[in-house]
């Protein structure tokens, strides 16, 4: 598959200099989409995980509902202490209801066996959670509607650190329009009641299998946030 199985080292300094000159941004999704059908009558704020899920497969917020093969709500372990929040499900998720199962996936389950995790002991979820049609980029629309999924399973896993992969996942998770290289090597944090929750943002796998020399610096992004989880970094 050409995927480079992850090895612990120290981060390349130099590279991390070049590439925050480099990576050019991918702004928050700005356009709106076509008329869509009204929201069903659920409230976020009260639903357990299976209600939540079941209403994921169901949902028709938004268009996106017409066009999907499956809903991808998330898998891995509901109490686990890391969440890794990508940006949408792609072909390979759409057919397979899973999020992360194609090459980017591969890659992603080497770099958490690389920061000792195995996929099962965290939980994967994206902003989106049906496909755009031909992997376009979301619209704000969109992301406003699929919102309150993501923010009651971040509610009730109450994660210990959030990895933020990709800059569509780190801009509208953090509702900022900064590019990747200049938000990753930095302790962000969301609000989550009276806590706040670390923020970690780091590239997506897609990319980094386009940018193979990224890699170093998503490694470094691994390294801290295993730092912020074990408590020895803030």
């Amino acid at each position: 598959m050409g995927i480079t199985v992850w090895q612990q080292r120290q981060p390349d300094a130099d590279a991390d200099a070049d590439a925050d000159a480099a990576v050019a941004a991918v702004p928050v999704a700005t356009r709106q989409a076509p008329a869509t059908p009204p929201a069903e009558d659920f409230d976020p704020s009260v639903a357990d995980w299976d209600t939540l899920h079941a209403s994921i497969r169901r949902c028709q917020r938004c268009e996106l509902g017409q066009t999907r093969t499956h809903a991808v709500c998330g898998t891995g372990s509901r109490i686990a202490d890391w969440l890794i929040i990508g940006e949408a499900p792609g072909a390979d998720e759409d057919a397979s209801g899973e999020p992360f199962v194609g090459r980017a996936g591969q890659l992603l389950t080497e770099m958490l066996r690389a920061a000792g995790l195995q996929r099962d002991q965290v939980f994967i979820a994206n902003i989106l959670k049906c496909r755009p049609p031909n992997n376009r980029n979301p619209f704000a629309t969109e992301v406003q509607q699929c919102r309150p999924y993501l923010q009651r399973q971040i509610a009730l896993l109450q994660p210990r650190i959030i990895l933020a992969m990709g800059a569509t996942a780190s801009q509208n998770l953090l509702q900022v329009s900064t590019e990747v290289g200049k938000l990753r090597g930095h302790v962000h944090s969301l609000e989550l009641g009276d806590r706040k929750v670390p923020v970690i943002v780091t590239y997506h796998p897609a990319y980094l299998l386009r940018s193979p020399l990224q890699k170093s610096l998503a490694w470094a992004d691994l390294l801290l946030a295993m730092d912020v989880a074990a408590g020895t970094q803030s």
